[in-house]
């Protein structure tokens, strides 16, 4: 078996993209019995999943990722451990130990507007949610015919009230995601692990099975003059941070006076039950 982790001073690099080298270890009946560094050759996200795939790595364990370097590794059939913090060493004795919980994609990249908050030494996921991998025993691996395949399904999702919030069927194109990779929230994930080509379910998911529940530790403020850009943002907006590891978060401003702005890095759905009709329309295999 070997594991392959983001590398930099004996730390886990946080940024998979931009990881300049990769530490692989060699486990055999659980337990290390070598390692190497090896570098990226500035390899980008995709490029790096073939990298690791060509050295033959079984698992990764990074600090955060996007959904799309995700998704590229489960093409590789190479399990993910992402929000890995701390010394490296530490981070692969704690996946054999089964104590590692993978966080998914919790990254997203975007371009201009962003606001810099290294102040902030919370590290928030940027989708709301955390997901189980295999060795990372963050809980049961999912079971159903389609996980691990990349599957097409129409979607409709309504909050108990009624109100739409969502639907694939008004944009005219089906989702396409790896069931089971963490790319979608639990519930959904869950609902669409064994349905049939052509089948229709109505789901019903509490925030356990969604978002998550609201976290208080997530709602922070900062004085605005440590801030580029704070006293040009108004109550209600969304912007994007970065935490202490560079990681991008989106965070909406929640109240401002002043010298200060406080931030909720809650997801906006977070603590609210979903309802979703879901159609699968495709699966690729």
């Amino acid at each position: 078996m070997k594991i392959a982790v983001t590398y930099q001073d004996g730390e886990v690099f946080q940024h998979f993209g931009h990881t300049e080298q990769f530490k692989v270890y060699e486990v055999e009946d659980g337990k290390v019995v070598s390692s190497r560094l090896i570098g990226s050759n500035g390899s980008g996200h995709g490029a790096l999943a073939g990298l690791l795939a060509g050295e033959k790595i079984d698992v990764l364990i990074c600090g955060g990722i996007g959904g799309g370097a995700q998704a590229a590794l489960a093409e590789q059939g190479i399990e993910l451990c992402a929000g890995a913090s701390g010394s490296a060493d530490e981070a692969v004795e704690a996946y054999l130990r089964g104590e590692l919980i993978n966080t998914g994609a919790n990254c997203d990249h975007h371009h201009g507007g962003e606001h810099s908050c290294h102040d902030h030494e919370e590290g928030h996921s940027c989708h709301g949610r955390e997901s189980g991998c295999g060795g990372c025993h963050a809980g049961p691996a999912m079971q159903g015919k389609n996980v691990g395949k990349t599957v097409r399904a129409h979607y409709r999702g309504t909050f108990n009230d009624g109100t739409q919030f969502d639907s694939s069927y008004d944009r005219g194109e089906p989702l396409e995601f790896i069931c089971g990779a963490g790319q979608m929230i639990p519930g959904f994930d869950a609902a669409v692990a064994d349905m049939d080509v052509g089948q229709t379910v109505q789901v019903h998911l509490l925030p356990a099975q969604a978002y998550g529940e609201p976290d208080p530790a997530a709602i922070f403020t900062m004085e605005i003059a440590l801030l580029p850009g704070a006293e040009e943002l108004d109550v209600g907006e969304r912007v994007y941070l970065q935490n202490a590891y560079g990681q991008p978060f989106q965070a909406s401003v929640a109240a401002k006076d002043e010298k200060t702005i406080t931030f909720d890095a809650n997801h906006e759905m977070a603590g609210k039950e979903l309802n979703f009709t879901i159609e699968l329309v495709e699966v690729l295999g």
